[in-house]
C-alpha cells in the first residue's frame, strides 16, 4: 500500500449535506477564540464532531435478494410484529418490523435494504418524542418509503428523535434503487423502521449493533434472485 492511499483510507468520505453545517461549526469557533482560548477548544471539538456526524464511509454490501440490510447505522431497538403507518399503504395487518436507533455518533446515511422499485414516497408531519419509544413510529415526524422487491414489498420509514429537526431523501417514488444503495439522511439522531412480509426471518436481536449496508437482519425464503451488482 501506497503512502498516498494509506493517508486516503485514514479519512472517512463526508457527506456533501454536512459541508454547509461544519463551516457554521468552524466559524462560531474561532468567533469565540476572540472571547475565550477555552470557547475556541469547544468549538473546536464541536467542528469535529460536526464532521464526524456526516461521515459517509464506504460499505461492502451482500449481493444476496435472500437478504435485508440494515438501512442505518446503530443499535437494533426493536424486533416484533407491528402495524405499518397508515401512509404506507402496506395495510392493516401486522408485519414484521425491525427498528434501528441512531444516536448522535452514529453516521446517519441511510441505505436501501433491499433492491427494487420504489413504489410510494411520503413524508408525514408529526411530534419529536425519544426516538427509542415505540409510539414514535406513529407519532413523529418521518418519512415513508415503500419498495417492491423480488420477495414481496418493503416499507422503510425514516423518524425523527428527540434532536432530528431534518428528514432528507432523495430517492424518487417510480424509480429502482439499489440494496444497499444511499437514499436519505436524517439530522442529528433519529430511528429507521423496515416493514417486512411475515415469513422473513429476523437474524438479529434488541440491543445488537447495525452497520447501514452490511448488517444481516432479515432473511427471506423462496427462489430470490441474485444481482450482479454491488453498490458501494
Amino acid at each position: 500500500m501506497t503512502l498516498a492511499s494509506t493517508i486516503k483510507n485514514a479519512f472517512v468520505p463526508i457527506h456533501r449535506e454536512g459541508y454547509r453545517f461544519i463551516a457554521i461549526f468552524a466559524v462560531v469557533a474561532v468567533v469565540l477564540g476572540f472571547f475565550s482560548t477555552s470557547l475556541f477548544w469547544i468549538g473546536a471539538i464541536l467542528t469535529a464532531w460536526c464532521a464526524y456526524f456526516f461521515r459517509d464511509p464506504q460499505r461492502v454490501t451482500p449481493l444476496d435478494d435472500h437478504l435485508v440490510v440494515s438501512p442505518a447505522d446503530g443499535v437494533v431497538s426493536n424486533v416484533s410484529n407491528a402495524v405499518p403507518p397508515r401512509e404506507t399503504g402496506l395495510g392493516s395487518e401486522e408485519m414484521l418490523r425491525i427498528s434501528v436507533f441512531m444516536n448522535v455518533f452514529s453516521c446517519h446515511v441511510n441505505r436501501a435494504p433491499v433492491r427494487g422499485s420504489i413504489r410510494l414516497i411520503e413524508h408525514k408531519p408529526g411530534s419529536f418524542l425519544n426516538a427509542e419509544l415505540d409510539k414514535a413510529s406513529t407519532e413523529n415526524e418521518r418519512n415513508s418509503m415503500v419498495i417492491e422487491s423480488p420477495n414481496g414489498t418493503v416499507g422503510v420509514v425514516q423518524i425523527a428523535g428527540l434532536v432530528a429537526r431534518r428528514i432528507l431523501c432523495w430517492a424518487q417514488a417510480g424509480s429502482t434503487i439499489a440494496v444497499g444503495e444511499r437514499f436519505g439522511l436524517i439530522r442529528f439522531g433519529s430511528r429507521v423502521d423496515v416493514y417486512l412480509p411475515l415469513d422473513a426471518t429476523p437474524k438479529v436481536a434488541t440491543g445488537q449493533t447495525a452497520i447501514a449496508g452490511e448488517t444481516v437482519l432479515a432473511e427471506f425464503g423462496g427462489g430470490a434472485i441474485t444481482p450482479l451488482v454491488r453498490v458501494s
